[in-house]
């Protein structure tokens, strides 16, 4: 089979590149998924560079999740009721940039046809973020502000739907003055450009001096930094990315003074925290609101393995037109 291969971290332009390898076999418990499509989401690219909280065995190959076709169970019931299913998957173990991959038969889950691959191969890492973040780590209850730098991402996106449905506003800030009607005519409340000043001060602004309760902020950075000092007294931040490399500086004394909160926020060991019931439940919950369009993702462009060099430079390009997409194989 073909897969996508690096054996050092660098720059996924550098060091990515397409190779002709064994098909892997499924353990007891594990899954063979002939891959269909999967996307280039930015914790692949900082997986690449070295710089993600996963490090990679070398050889390795990228992707965390995609859509595929089940094809062969290593053994145990659940596998057997997964078979020659199209599944979403989430894989940590090998990637899903290829042909084939390995999951486990726990880590997948079955999508219906009425979804398309190119929405089903996202169904995990964005809009399950979305989702823990704003209605089981921060609970923004209706009627509240909810502060999200780098809103005009795809998972950016999904936050605005997700106030427009459960109630509560956002304030979202963009560095691009062309993002900022697009994000209102998704249902942004407010929307704020860094260009135009500190967005502490444009915060205070918008609530009166009060600042916001509830903030999000995946970039760090003089970004992070502002949505902090944005922070209403009992506020909380979550942070859950590093788009700009740069750490975050926090005045102790700005925490201390009205019991401010910051904290980390990571997908996989947060799921892992959680009881069997209530992750089925989540994933049901993102099953329907991609059947209903809230979670639908633009794309931004669509790549085979062999132009891989062409969609991890897509991917890193600032003010891209939505998701890049490798389109793996056909049902």
């Amino acid at each position: 089979m073909k897969a996508i291969i690096f054996d050092k971290p660098g720059e996924p332009r550098d060091v990515l590149s397409v190779h002709d390898v064994p098909k892997p076999e499924p353990k007891r418990g594990e899954l063979l998924i002939r891959m269909l499509a999967s996307p280039v989401n930015p914790s692949d690219l900082l997986y690449v560079q070295g710089r993600y909280g996963l490090k990679p065995t070398f050889p390795a190959t990228p992707g965390f999740e995609g859509v595929g076709i089940v094809e062969q169970n290593g053994g145990g019931l659940l596998g057997r009721f997964r078979m020659g299913k199209r599944v979403a998957l989430l894989s940590s173990a090998r990637g899903t940039w290829a042909e084939y991959t390995i999951a486990s038969a726990k880590q997948v889950f079955p999508v219906p046809a009425e979804i398309p691959d190119e929405q089903a191969a996202m169904f995990f890492v964005n809009p399950l973020t979305a989702l823990a973040l704003t209605r089981y780590v921060l609970n923004v209850p209706a009627g509240e502000w909810l502060l999200q730098t780098a809103a005009g991402s795809a998972l950016g996106k999904m936050i605005i739907q997700l106030g427009k449905r459960h109630g509560f506003k956002t304030i979202n800030i963009v560095r691009r003055k062309e993002q900022v009607e697009e994000l209102k005519q998704l249902g942004a409340d407010i929307v704020l450009c860094d260009a135009d000043g500190l967005i502490s001060d444009q915060v205070l602004a918008v609530t009166q001096g009060k600042g916001v309760r509830f903030a999000l902020d995946p970039v760090g950075g003089k970004t992070g930094t502002q949505a902090v000092e944005s922070l209403a007294d009992g506020g909380t931040l979550v942070l859950y990315g590093l788009l700009s490399g740069e750490p975050v500086q926090v005045d102790p004394r700005w925490l201390i003074t009205g019991s401010k909160r910051v904290q980390g926020f990571w997908l996989a060991d947060w799921a892992n925290q959680q009881g069997v019931l209530k992750k089925l439940r989540m994933m049901r919950e993102v099953r329907s609101l991609l059947r209903e369009g809230v979670f639908q993702s633009t794309i931004g462009g669509r790549y085979s393995l062999e132009q891989i060099g062409e969609a991890v430079a897509e991917a890193d390009k600032p003010g891209k037109s939505g998701k890049v997409l490798l389109r793996i194989g056909t049902a």
